[in-house]
């Protein structure tokens, strides 16, 4: 790789990492392409990057951005989004399914350095449509349960029609 590709790769990452709320480090070791492409696509469905990158020139970029704690050691594949609770469920879930050859590192979500037990644990939040739709639940129960006092008495009405109908039939 030459000194310019060099300076391009770090160029676009410090972009990326500036723009990205959360990072996560992977250890990809004996995993074969195609099994990467896996993650590169569920990833890519979700609007989450996904990298290998040279430790030193992926630490210039983090150093760029003011990320100092964060360490690169042996091979690894970076992630990166703005949905952290998104980007923890991707990872996580493929980290599940191919647990031999890939393994969760550490992360950095809203400016700390969390560790693999942090990333599992907002994998199992709900996401952000899910808390959207729990909202809007919990905003239209009362207007819902307006609807139903108000349809009871029609209801009533119907149910006690059906029940003199059947009488008359069964007599």
């Amino acid at each position: 790789m030459t000194r310019a590709q060099k300076e391009e790769v770090v160029s676009y990452l410090t972009d990326e990492f500036r723009e990205g709320v959360a990072i996560i480090d992977c250890d990809y070791k004996g995993m074969s392409v195609p099994q990467l492409e896996v993650l590169r696509k569920s990833a890519r469905e979700k609007g989450l990057k996904v990298r290998v990158v040279k430790n030193t020139l992926a630490m210039i970029a983090l150093r760029n951005n003011g990320i100092e704690n964060f360490t690169l050691k042996d091979t690894n594949l970076l992630v990166w989004g703005d949905d952290l609770v998104t980007l923890a469920k991707v990872v996580t879930e493929f980290a599940k399914e191919n647990k031999d050859h890939f393994a969760v590192k550490q992360g950095y979500f809203e400016g700390e350095v969390v560790d693999e037990k942090k990333i599992e644990a907002y994998s199992k939040l709900p996401s952000k449509e899910e808390l959207l739709g729990m909202l809007l639940s919990v905003w239209t129960a009362p207007l819902r349960n307006l609807l139903y006092v108000w349809n009871a008495p029609k209801q009533n009405f119907v149910t006690l029609l059906e029940n003199i109908r059947q009488q008359k039939e069964n007599s």
